[in-house]
C-alpha cells in the first residue's frame, strides 16, 4: 500500500477520527466515510471525502477500512450487524479497528473476517486529540504480521510510535496496559496540582519543575495545563475512559489479577460521571477536589 493512492474507508469521524481520516486523505488517498451523525463528517466531505450511508456501503467501495467508534457494542454492530462491514465485504478487504474495545471481541471479529477471506487487525491508539491532530499517535496492533506490514504505511500517516504486538487481541490487551498506566498517573497529576495550590504555590511554576523531572509524563505535560485554566474540553471523554477501565478490570479479574490503583481511579471517575461530567475530558478529574 506504499506510494500509491488507496481507496480508504473510515468509520467514526469524532474527536480523533476526524483528524485521522483527514491525514489519510491529505496523503492522497481516496476517502469514503460513514458516521452516525453526518454533520460530524462535514469537514471531511467539504475537502472531498465521499459519503456512505452505512458501514455496508463503505465495505462495498473501499479496499481498506479503519474504524474508531465509541463502545464495544458499537464495534460489534459496525462489523457484524445486518448493515455491518463483514456481511457485505468483498474478499481481500482489510479492516482495522482502532477503537479501544475488548480483546475478546477483537478475536471474534478476526475469526469472522477470516471466514469471509477478510483480513482484520485490532489497532487501538493513544495520544488523544492532540496526537490525532499532529499525526503522532501511538498505534498498538494485533493480528497477522503480514497484514500489519501491508497497513504500516497508512499507520505512519496517522502515528509515529507504531508497534506490532502479536496475534489478534494483542493490540487491545496492550491498550489496556496503557489505560491502566494512565489511570493511576492521572490521579497523581491531579493530586500534585491540588497539593501545590493548597501549599500556596503557583501551580504553573510548579509544573515547570516537575514536568521535566522524574515525575514527567504525557498527562502532566499536556493535560495539567488544561486543568489550570479550567479547560475541560474532551481530548478523550470521561465516559470512554470509564468504559476502558471497566474492560481492563474485567480482563484482570479473568486473569486473577488485582489492580487497586485502577479500581480507585475508576471509582473517582464514576463519581464525576454521576455528577454529569461524563462528556468532559479526562483532565476534569480535578473537579473531584473542587
Amino acid at each position: 500500500m506504499e506510494n500509491k493512492s488507496v481507496k480508504v474507508g473510515f468509520i467514526g469521524t469524532g474527536v480523533m477520527g476526524k483528524s485521522m481520516a483527514g491525514h489519510l486523505m491529505d496523503a492522497g488517498n481516496e476517502l469514503f466515510v460513514y458516521n452516525r451523525t453526518k454533520e460530524k463528517a462535514a469537514e471531511l466531505l467539504n475537502k472531498g471525502a465521499q459519503w456512505c450511508s452505512s458501514p455496508a456501503e463503505v465495505a462495498s467501495r473501499a479496499d481498506i477500512i479503519f474504524t474508531i467508534v465509541g463502545y464495544p457494542q458499537d464495534v460489534e454492530e459496525t462489523y457484524l450487524g445486518s448493515k455491518g462491514i463483514i456481511p457485505h465485504a468483498k474478499a481481500g478487504l482489510i479492516v482495522v479497528d482502532m477503537t479501544t474495545s475488548t480483546p475478546t471481541l477483537a478475536k471474534k471479529i478476526y475469526e469472522e473476517a477470516k471466514k469471509h477471506d477478510i483480513y482484520a487487525l485490532d489497532a487501538p491508539v493513544s495520544g488523544g486529540d492532540i496526537g490525532a491532530q499532529k499525526g503522532t499517535l501511538t498505534i498498538m496492533a494485533g493480528g497477522d504480521q503480514e497484514v500489519f506490514d501491508k497497513v504500516r504505511p497508512l499507520f505512519a500517516v496517522m502515528g509515529q510510535n507504531i508497534v506490532y504486538q502479536g496475534a489478534a487481541g494483542s493490540g487491545q490487551h496492550t491498550k489496556m496496559a496503557n489505560q491502566i498506566a494512565i489511570a493511576s498517573n492521572m490521579m497523581g497529576v491531579t493530586e500534585a496540582i491540588v497539593y501545590a495550590k493548597k501549599a500556596g504555590l503557583d501551580p504553573e511554576t510548579v509544573l515547570k519543575s516537575i514536568s521535566a523531572g522524574a515525575a514527567g509524563s504525557w498527562s502532566l505535560t499536556n493535560l495539567a495545563p488544561r486543568m489550570l485554566i479550567e479547560d475541560y474540553s474532551p481530548g478523550f471523554f470521561i465516559k470512554h475512559f470509564i468504559k476502558d477501565m471497566g474492560i481492563a478490570l474485567n480482563e484482570s479479574e479473568k486473569m486473577g489479577l488485582e489492580l487497586p490503583g485502577l479500581s480507585i481511579a475508576k471509582k473517582l471517575y464514576d463519581e464525576l460521571a454521576e455528577k454529569g461530567n461524563e462528556n468532559d475530558g479526562t483532565q476534569a478529574l480535578i473537579k473531584y477536589w473542587l
